[in-house]
């Protein structure tokens, strides 16, 4: 491995979001075609979904999350997947209507907005987040003191305040527990890009 794991900085939910109209339940959006980036982290949430519902859904790649919003709100695709910091306004505002968030937990940022588990997709259940990483040879003491001071970071008032607005929630844990967290993420990333036959573009 050419680089190792100093921490793990945040957690942070992609959405399920629909047309305003009308408001259905989940299990009734899903059949229809979504929307997403092409090879990002919301497509590869959308299609765990897609298996984990059992639905046979067309992916409609996007350049971006704007666009893919865009187009579910004008009526072109019925459903996304984008991060929260991406569509929360359009939710608030309720140009969008937030079917779940990916995550095992409820989003601070729209506590009213069922997970995916709860919507009733446990399978589907997907954790979009941001580490940091250090060089392979970096000392251990080195690794010690980063890491501390992020944890450090991620405790304070302002950083709390700041993931949140986007959407995000601070996660902390040790190199070595980012090291299993990681390991474990890259074997269920790996099995839905072979089964849903993403490539990278």
């Amino acid at each position: 491995m050419r680089f190792v794991l100093a921490a793990l900085v945040a957690l942070a939910p992609l959405g399920a979001a629909a047309q305003a109209f009308p408001s259905k339940a989940i299990r009734m959006i899903v059949p229809f075609t979504p929307g997403s980036a092409t090879d990002t982290m919301a497509h590869i949430s959308a299609e765990k979904f897609r298996m984990a519902a059992g639905i046979d859904a067309v992916h409609v790649p996007f350049k971006g999350s704007p666009e893919s919003i865009t187009e579910t709100m004008g009526g072109r695709t019925q459903y996304t997947w984008t991060p929260l910091s991406s569509a929360v306004g359009q939710i608030r505002s309720g140009q969008l209507l937030a079917l779940a968030v990916s995550t095992a937990q409820r989003s601070a940022a729209l506590p009213d907005v069922p997970t995916i588990a709860e919507a009733g997709f446990p399978r589907g259940v997907f954790n979009f987040w941001v580490g940091m990483l250090a060089p392979a040879n970096t000392p251990r003491e080195i690794l010690a003191r980063l890491n501390a001071e992020v944890q450090r970071a991620l405790h304070s008032a302002e950083m709390k305040e700041r993931l949140a607005t986007l959407g995000s929630e601070p996660m902390a844990m040790t190199p070595e527990q980012f090291d299993a967290f990681i390991k474990e993420e890259f074997t269920v990333l790996g099995e839905v890009m072979r089964a849903s036959g993403v490539k990278a573009q």
